[in-house]
């Protein structure tokens, strides 16, 4: 009979007569905690059991199952379960993961569809990264006691991270401070970690803020007053004590307004100890709400009266402004525009309630002279700016007629990408053979054991790095694909003249720099695109 196409394939494959056909189910499984790390994404995983099993012409791909955000402790996952009723009604005899711990981190039950249910259904099952393919006559469990005892180990280490975190919740309602560095103007007690003292070189800095907030000091006002007194910031002083060494905790080295605010409603300086703000999840710190933290009073010495400082939360809600007649628009450039004389991010102002200003505020908040210049633009003339030089990068790189051209150049280079598959795919199967008969001649006593290690291993590593060769066609394939779908949507945005709006800045802009009204420089995030797709047609 025929066989049917192979899906998910970029390349036909004949078996050999006789070979048994596998149907193959890739398992993908994102975790809860999966924090967009490109090792464990949904196309990586895909993309590797892919270029495994384009080496393998007697297995064809016939379904992708993917339980999203799953945790690996338990099997109740929906396409986990669709994945078991397909094998039971025989449509799948072959299931592939990425790795064991895709499969499940549940040691007992993972241990049972390996070694129990998928023999029982005379299903073949293959690890990829783990190098386990139960249809390999060298391949017994003992393959997989070593990712089995990392399952272990993982599930031990978790037990006691979440020990850990008990304990340190007990201590924050004991009273005790938990935290890696003291709140600015304490120190920790040399004798017990958990307390805090007040640190006398940094303490009358905090009290003077306090004081300048109870006046109705702006807080543009406070920072400047700071910068320009040359009074460390808390990483640059943490920086100076040792407590610090990352450059990114240090900071610029200027004060900035939520800095100060962030300390002026701290009722740690009350001598309330107030933790637990955030919290972890997926391995990401969040904020926790209000009624959730932990608020012991009394635990320390104040450096401010609770008169004070109710005093200065209730001149600072007075000085908020009312809500505005006309909201405001989203800043669409925020963190994407910066002042080309003094390198600081430029400030989003609005007057008369409707013309919007990019400004650079860094005299009036860091000191006078921290910029030799009065950099200024209004947005819409800006956004002028910013799709002229759009238009113009569109009309300079490539023109309509010549997008057949680059589809072909590019139908050429799959193509030949699919003709070395082709021979790796050949190649691999011959490895695989020999060493099914290198086995047979160890047993038969043709070959010592030590010679059958030695050959095993050069024939292991011509398939490994046949894997990784086709992997690495498969990704290029895609960058490429990625490369012209890019400069298209580009070019298409452009010739259209659509407005600037969030989704089309985040997809084409790096970095804006304004030196002035009319000397502007614009970083595209395509530009690589562009460079690689002009070797492509020049046959590079």
């Amino acid at each position: 009979m025929a066989r049917k196409s192979r899906r998910h394939r970029t390349l036909e494959a004949a078996p050999a007569p006789g070979m048994r056909m596998w149907r193959a189910a890739l398992y993908i499984r994102l975790s809860v905690e999966f924090n967009g790390s490109r090792g464990d994404s949904l196309e990586t995983q895909k993309g590797i059991m892919e270029a495994y099993l384009a080496l393998c012409p007697d297995i064809e791909i016939e379904r992708v199952y993917t339980d999203n955000g799953a945790s690996g402790r338990t099997f109740e996952r929906p396409a986990f379960q669709a994945m078991l009723e397909d094998i039971e009604d025989g449509k799948i005899d072959c299931v592939v993961v990425k790795d064991l711990s895709r499969l499940g981190r549940n040691t007992i039950d993972t241990g049972y569809y390996i070694e129990k249910y998928f023999p029982l259904h005379r299903v073949r099952f293959i690890a990829v990264n783990d190098q386990f393919d139960s249809e390999h006559s060298d391949n017994t469990g003992s393959h997989l006691i070593m990712p089995l005892k990392n399952m272990i180990n993982e599930a031990y280490a978790a037990d006691i991270s979440r020990k850990v975190r008990s304990q340190q919740r007990q201590a924050m309602r004991d009273g005790e401070f938990v935290g890696s560095r003291p709140p600015y103007g304490y120190r920790k007690d040399p004798e017990n970690c958990h307390r805090l003292l007040v640190n006398e070189d940094t303490a009358p800095i905090v009290r003077q803020i306090f004081q300048w907030a109870a006046e109705g000091i702006p807080l543009n006002v406070v920072v400047k007053r700071l910068n320009e007194a040359g009074i460390p910031t808390p990483g640059r002083y943490l920086a100076s004590v040792g407590l610090v060494t990352d450059q990114r905790l240090m900071g610029s080295g200027h004060w900035q307004s939520w800095t100060v605010g962030k300390m002026l409603a701290d009722e740690v300086y009350t001598g309330d100890m107030v933790q637990g703000r955030t919290t972890t999840v997926g391995h990401r710190q969040v904020p926790t709400p209000p009624e959730d933290w932990i608020v012991v009073r009394g635990t320390h010495e104040p450096l401010v009266s609770r008169e004070l400082f109710e005093r200065v939360q209730t001149v600072r809600k007075r000085a908020a402004p009312t809500a505005a007649k006309v909201p405001y628009t989203e800043n669409i450039l925020r963190g994407r525009i910066f002042c080309g004389l003094c390198g600081k991010s430029l400030h989003r102002q609005r007057s008369h309630g409707r013309n919007y200003f990019y400004r650079c505020i860094s005299n009036d908040r860091i000191g006078k002279g921290a910029c030799p210049g009065k950099v200024s633009v209004r947005e819409t003339d800006l956004f002028e700016i910013i799709l002229t030089f759009l238009h113009n990068e569109a009309q300079i790189d490539l023109v309509d007629g010549m997008r057949s051209k680059l589809d072909g150049k590019l139908a050429a280079r799959r193509a030949e990408a699919d003709r070395e598959i082709a021979r790796l795919r050949r190649e691999t199967s011959g490895n695989r053979r020999y060493l099914t008969s290198l086995y047979e001649n160890m047993v038969t006593g043709v070959l010592t054991a030590a010679e059958y290690r030695e050959l095993k291993a050069g024939y292991e590593q011509k398939i490994a790095e046949a894997v990784e060769r086709t992997k690495v066609l498969f990704e290029r394939q895609k960058d490429l694909e990625r490369q012209r779908k890019d400069c298209f949507d580009m070019l298409d945005a452009a010739r259209e003249g659509v407005a600037l709006d969030p989704l089309l800045v985040d997809k084409l802009i790096e970095r804006i720099t304004i030196s002035g009204p009319e000397e502007v420089s614009i970083q595209f995030k395509f530009r690589d695109s562009f460079d690689r797709l002009r070797e492509v047609m020049a046959g590079e």
